[in-house]
């Protein structure tokens, strides 16, 4: 039984009930019922924009994107799903930082379940660096069935891992 790189943080009852649907082969059908399509955003600019959309609806004070792309260079076996990054630079003697955010190229065709919940995870980071009980408050703002999405995100990853695409 291959180790379960994605869940480690979760309890060992969850952890069992995917070894479980893994032993079955069950596990793609699962994600498959909830979960029957994968997006169509698959170019920079419509996930520029859809992210932009989330941003002005949940958090149109916070700072502004310079760019929002998918990252081929983003492995999600480090456990990041996507990034965000402050870029400093001095501009006519004024301090000025562009925030960008990177998503795992893997989700282009991912359902929109899965982006939402990575988008919303790196928008929260405008407001809140750390993860902490604020940061993931204001995630579940955005997204009231976050931690679910987040977990059925990580049970994609392990198929994927384990059997390969999903989506065809």
């Amino acid at each position: 039984m291959p180790e379960l790189t994605y869940l480690q943080g979760y309890p060992e009852n969850l952890q069992a009930q995917v070894r479980q649907l893994i032993e079955q082969e069950r596990l793609g059908k699962v994600l498959l019922t909830r979960y029957p399509e994968p997006h169509e955003l698959t170019t920079d600019k419509s996930l520029y924009q859809y992210t932009m959309d989330l941003k002005n609806q949940f958090l149109r004070s916070s700072s502004p994107l310079s760019k929002v792309a998918y990252d081929n260079k983003i492995h999600v076996m480090k456990h990041a799903l996507g990034l965000h990054t402050a870029i400093s630079r001095i501009q006519g003697g004024k301090l000025k930082a562009k925030a960008e955010i990177r998503v795992a190229t893997v989700f282009k065709s991912a359902p929109e379940a899965f982006l939402k919940m990575i988008v919303v995870h790196e928008l929260a980071h405008l407001k809140e660096k750390e993860h902490n009980k604020a940061f993931y408050s204001l995630c579940c703002h955005m997204t009231p069935d976050y931690h679910q999405l987040e977990f059925d995100t990580r049970m994609y990853l392990t198929h994927l891992e384990i059997f390969g695409k999903l989506y065809q």
